[in-house]
């Protein structure tokens, strides 16, 4: 029973510190839409499927992939957009995904690299009717993390590149046929501390989530590091799991990533 105060005393310290842990799906230039699997056990990171085919994000003129590290704080660890709950700054529900973030560090980092992020400010998109936050982040390693405070830091220090920001979300699905994004607050970027009120408030949907509390829907919440949760597998069970995945489809997928990288550079 001593895990439940110790678990909320470690997400506490970790809010009060703003430094957060997150996963990189996509790397900085690539294309590939890799993204946390939810519907799966564990919830591996795996490349999008669009009607039987990978999905790779087209390249939006003047921009080349995506022109940030894009990835997530995670379902499995602490966030979680809920789509039964309309938020009262959008207007919309939640997009059912782990709160997204976008880190404007100076190193590409590697797909799947799990970094610590310090939260700069949070830009609200509304993706086909929903709210889809996309938290701005920079890696607590990089050489000039410590000049980076607050969102207005990034418009002082990288001119333009809130703007490249918007600009990237508002078209990057207009290539598809879809028409282009919108943004809640007229595009504007809140600051930090509105985006730590909104991780806040994702983790306790994801609280809620994890301990069964609410609807899971089609959301796969296996887990092996919440003691508490109704979810948590076994060692052995979470074993199993990774050993069901088939080492050959695993190795053409990823000759296949190798091969589309390799022909963007081109």
């Amino acid at each position: 029973m001593a895990s439940k105060p110790q678990f909320k005393k470690f997400t506490n310290s970790i809010f009060s510190q703003n430094i957060f842990h997150a996963v990189v799906e996509v790397p900085r230039w690539t294309n590939a839409k890799m993204e946390i699997g939810t519907k799966d056990p564990l919830n591996p990171l795996k490349q999008d499927v669009k009607k039987e085919n990978l999905r790779y994000v087209a390249n939006v003129f003047p921009h080349k992939g995506y022109i940030w590290n894009y990835g997530a704080i995670p379902q499995g660890s602490l966030t979680w957009e809920d789509p039964h709950h309309q938020d009262s700054d959008t207007g919309c529900v939640g997009d059912n995904d782990p709160i997204d973030i976008c880190d404007i560090g100076n190193k590409v980092c590697s797909r799947g690299e799990i970094i610590k992020v310090k939260v700069l400010g949070t830009l609200a998109l509304i993706d086909e009717g929903e709210t889809d936050w996309k938290v701005i982040v920079i890696n607590t390693e990089d050489p000039e993390a410590g000049e980076f405070h607050n969102i207005d830091d990034v418009r002082r220090l990288k001119p333009g590149y809130l703007e490249a920001t918007v600009d990237w979300f508002r078209r990057y699905k207009v290539p598809d046929g879809k028409p282009e994004n919108q943004f809640a607050f007229n595009g504007e970027f809140k600051d930090r501390d509105f985006a730590i009120n909104t991780v806040k408030s994702t983790h306790e949907f994801w609280k809620a989530l994890i301990s069964k509390q609410t609807s899971a829907g089609e959301l796969n919440c296996m887990n092996t590091g919440v003691s508490n949760s109704p979810f948590r597998c076994s060692s052995e069970e979470a074993e199993s799991v990774v050993k069901s995945v088939s080492p050959l489809d695993f190795l053409i997928h990823l000759i296949s990533l190798k091969i589309v990288t390799q022909q963007s550079l081109m």
